[in-house]
């Protein structure tokens, strides 16, 4: 896993971007230098992993998603105001919106020329996973704004929120190393089914840790989702779960204009409830049902175990 990450950091410090204006490439350049767990790509080189030796043919593939990833990060980042990204400054906090936003769009066609070496027949199997996938991940992200101003949210909306907006690049990246390697259609599939809950899985995970992680070990504000009211699992289940006079008081809390006493209200309440072990219990629901599809994967077993202990790494994980 070292070794695969260590190609990956190489690769993105040798990406030819270009100096001027600098203004609007230095945000792309420390953008992908603030580094990260790389999910993405690894996954693209696991998959890949699983049926060739030959791994480094499906880096570029790997690096695309990965700057496609931080595209969106670019932009998620100014419509959710947050100040810290990894524990730095986000790109809209240090140049401002209008140049992360354009930064932001010079990355997605750094992505695409990534992909353009590939070769016609290769190509043309990836670029529409590409596609829907990116447009995937567009309609998570609206969904996940009109959230914002909509009454009436269920779980499952939520869960197929994220699904759009997290879950299916990763499964993407899976297939992209399976294409590449020559796997056959089904385990192509059922490789991207597996990424799939894996990400929904992650990002459940990802919601209890922005309310009961550290800011240091997380690297980004804790509380954020509660502060800027998002309708993640933990809330939804507590507005399910909650009496009418706890709902009020969750009620007056998510209007509170101070901001600590906000966080710290309804962690009291999500404590009360335990929605934290539930959220857990359904983050562990999505795992399971992805493992389930990679053991139908014809791939050698060890090959696959590989996989499975870098998700379980992920599955752990602090911050």
């Amino acid at each position: 896993m070292q070794k695969l990450l260590g190609k990956i950091n190489q690769r993105i410090a040798s990406l030819k971007i270009p100096a001027k204006p600098a203004q609007l490439y230095n945000p792309v350049t420390y953008t992908l230098s603030l580094g990260g767990k790389r999910m993405r790509p690894l996954l693209t080189l696991l998959g890949y992993s699983l049926f060739k030796k030959n791994y480094e043919r499906a880096l570029d593939a790997a690096i695309a998603l990965e700057v496609f990833h931080n595209f969106t990060l670019l932009h998620d980042d100014i419509m959710d105001n947050a100040p810290l990204r990894r524990g730095k400054q986000t790109v809209w906090q240090t140049w401002g919106s209008s140049t992360a936003i354009l930064s932001g769009d010079a990355m997605l066609i750094l992505a695409y020329e990534l992909l353009a070496d590939y070769e016609p027949v290769v190509l043309k199997k990836i670029l529409p996973v590409f596609n829907k996938t990116a447009l995937q991940v567009c309609e998570g992200q609206q969904l996940d704004m009109d959230f914002e101003s909509q009454k009436n949210v269920s779980i499952a909306d939520y869960l197929y929120m994220i699904e759009l907006k997290t879950a299916v690049l990763l499964g993407a990246a899976l297939k992209f190393g399976a294409i590449i390697a020559g796997a056959k259609k089904k385990d192509a599939e059922l490789l991207y089914e597996f990424g799939k809950n894996t990400g929904i899985a992650f990002q459940l995970q990802d919601d209890i840790l922005d309310v009961f992680g550290e800011t240091e070990k997380v690297g980004k504000q804790t509380g954020g989702d509660i502060i800027s009211n998002k309708k993640t699992f933990l809330l939804l289940k507590a507005f399910e779960l909650a009496n009418k006079k706890t709902t009020a008081k969750l009620k007056l809390l998510l209007n509170e204009k101070d901001e600590q006493k906000k966080v710290a209200g309804v962690k009291e309440i999500y404590h009360q409830l335990d929605v934290k072990k539930l959220a857990e219990k359904e983050m562990q629901k999505f795992y399971k049902k992805a493992l389930s599809s990679l053991e139908k994967v014809n791939a050698d077993s060890k090959k696959k175990k590989v996989l499975t202990d870098f998700t379980e790494q992920l599955m752990q994980r602090q911050s």
